[in-house]
């Protein structure tokens, strides 16, 4: 009993001497910050932001029209330059989103297999039909990996006239956003500025033919 109770007794003062190395270590890392000038992950964020000083101000003013059929629409605290992501075109060959620098992108990665975005793709659609232009463009990007003939044929079935198939059956783009955190499912759409911040994300369908979105992405174009 005695040493049973003696064990039990020492817990606290095991407790105050694991959060005071806790706390010497923060310290030590954050006099490691000061002195040696290692950014911090809040001055790395403000840093990425700095690169975006539109598309922070352009945030706050679309709040408002975050309703309706895109109130599932997050948008970016802190936006900042989209990755440089690698797809391939219609015509086989590579690009990346900094080549549609200079307008309005709805960034959607879908697959055949996703029922969901099957189910948008029409919406999409018809969305570049109203909008797409020099300064506007639906960048429908497909991340099949098996069986690519499949994306084509389906869009063809459904009738799809306006989209240009981009696609990604390495994986390599829907990857890098994943390890990023930015992109969990499918579909999911990135809206992005025309100098190449990111504003907002949307996990899942939208219909985004209808009013609620085109007031949004014509304030982006805006």
């Amino acid at each position: 009993m005695p040493e049973a109770y003696s064990q039990k007794d020492r817990r606290p003062q095991q407790a105050r001497a694991a959060f005071l190395v806790s706390a010497g270590a923060l310290l030590l890392l954050t006099l490691g910050l000061v002195l040696y000038g290692i950014p911090s992950p809040a001055t790395k964020e403000a840093a990425l932001s700095s690169a975006c000083p539109g598309a922070v101000e352009l945030t706050e003013k679309l709040k408002p029209l975050v309703k309706g059929e895109i109130a599932a629409l997050t948008l970016s605290t802190h936006p900042a330059p989209i990755p440089e992501l690698q797809f391939s075109t219609p015509e086989k060959t590579q690009t990346s989103l900094s080549d549609f620098k200079g307008r309005t992108l709805l960034v959607n990665f879908w697959a055949t297999w996703c029922i969901p975005c099957r189910q948008e793709m029409p919406a999409l659609d018809h969305l570049q039909s109203l909008r797409g232009s020099k300064d506007f463009e639906v960048i429908a990007i497909n991340v099949d990996t098996a069986k690519l003939d499949r994306p084509q044929a389906f869009l063809n079935e459904i009738g799809v006239k306006n989209l240009k198939l981009y696609t990604d059956n390495t994986a390599s783009a829907f990857q890098s956003l994943r390890q990023r955190g930015e992109l969990i499912g499918l579909p999911t759409t990135l809206l992005v500025d025309k100098d190449g911040c990111e504003i907002g994300t949307l996990a899942g369908p939208a219909h985004w033919d209808l009013q609620d979105a085109l007031s949004l992405l014509d304030a982006v174009a805006g």
